[in-house]
């Protein structure tokens, strides 16, 4: 399995950003697919998922600034970001959860948010 992010960087406050994951490996179809992130000295945690069937779920802090999709042609889930904040910076990693339960993980990619 291999998941491969892409699209993070600096930005300035007020900004957007367009993070992707590639997936190899998996039929990645069945998997709930999500985006997770990590600010130094805290926990990771999720921020956005999408189901098979294109259900999606976000964390609070992140509801009608950041879109979750996927292209299960291309075998990639993308994070939409919009107005992005300075709280927002964190290394972000593309997470797949397959039907047993089990789950892979991207790298990460670091996205950085001026004020």
């Amino acid at each position: 399995v291999q998941l491969v992010e892409s699209g993070g960087g600096l930005v300035q406050a007020g900004g957007s950003l367009r993070l992707s994951c590639a997936a190899s490996g998996i039929f990645f179809r069945v998997y709930v697919m999500g985006w997770y992130r990590q600010a130094p000295g805290k926990q990771r945690e999720l921020v956005a998922s999408i189901t098979s069937s294109g259900s999606s779920d976000y964390a609070d802090s992140v509801k009608g600034r950041f879109t979750i999709s996927r292209d299960n042609a291309k075998n990639t889930v993308y994070l939409q970001m919009n107005s992005l904040k300075p709280e927002d910076t964190a290394v972000y990693y593309c997470n797949a959860k397959g039907p047993r339960g089990g789950h892979d993980w991207g790298q990460g990619t670091q996205v950085t948010v001026s004020s």
